[in-house]
């Protein structure tokens, strides 16, 4: 157990170390440069009174809950999630599960809000789709995905992270630690 733990933590160093970072041309940038560049879109999105809006299923559901808190708690910038479980089961109900960030996506996004897709696949359909209808708004968009590194989602966003492992746990331990660096990095910008 002893050899598992100490591995299970140089795994995750080195995954973490190895996050891809693409715009959406598709060029490779380093990760500070990715989240430098994350941070300014947010921020002059939010000096323009416009919000984010956080989507993920099953534990990046939980990392959108959280980060929304954070982002509008300790950031002020104006930030939802459409994880409420009677509006998933009411919009799944009504127009299956695939539509379930699509519909509000297009009810509440305004143009030039920023939209923050979080799946570790990158392939759930209902992520995707809440994607194509932020493109539609004319939100800006960026990605964290992980699993195949040529995944749907990873070359969707103006800036695409991608967590090269096929495991759940790293990925969605990397993708919080990222969504927290752009807050913290916010935080860090804001108070000097």
């Amino acid at each position: 157990m002893h050899e598992f733990i100490k591995s299970y933590y140089n795994n995750l160093l080195n995954i973490s170390n190895s996050v891809r970072v693409t715009n959406r041309n598709g060029d490779r940038l380093t990760f500070a440069e990715g989240i430098e560049k994350a941070v300014k879109l947010i921020l002059a999105q939010a000096n323009c009174g416009k919000k984010m809006i956080f989507i993920g299923n099953g534990g990046n559901a939980a990392i959108s809950s959280h980060m929304t808190i954070d982002f509008w708690k300790n950031g002020g910038i104006k930030a939802v999630s459409f994880n409420d479980g009677p509006q998933l089961t009411c919009l799944g109900n009504d127009y299956g599960y695939k539509h379930v960030f699509e519909k509000p996506i297009e009810v509440f996004a305004e143009s030039g809000d920023v939209l923050v897709a979080i799946s570790s696949s990158g392939k759930s359909e209902n992520i995707l789709l809440g994607v194509q209808a932020a493109h539609r708004k004319e939100c800006a968009i960026l990605t964290l995905s992980g699993f195949d590194e040529n995944n749907p989602l990873s070359s969707m966003g103006e800036f695409n992270f991608y967590v090269p492992s096929k495991s759940y746990g790293p990925v969605e331990v990397i993708h919080h630690s990222i969504c927290h660096c752009i807050i913290d990095t916010i935080l860090k910008k804001k108070n000097g």
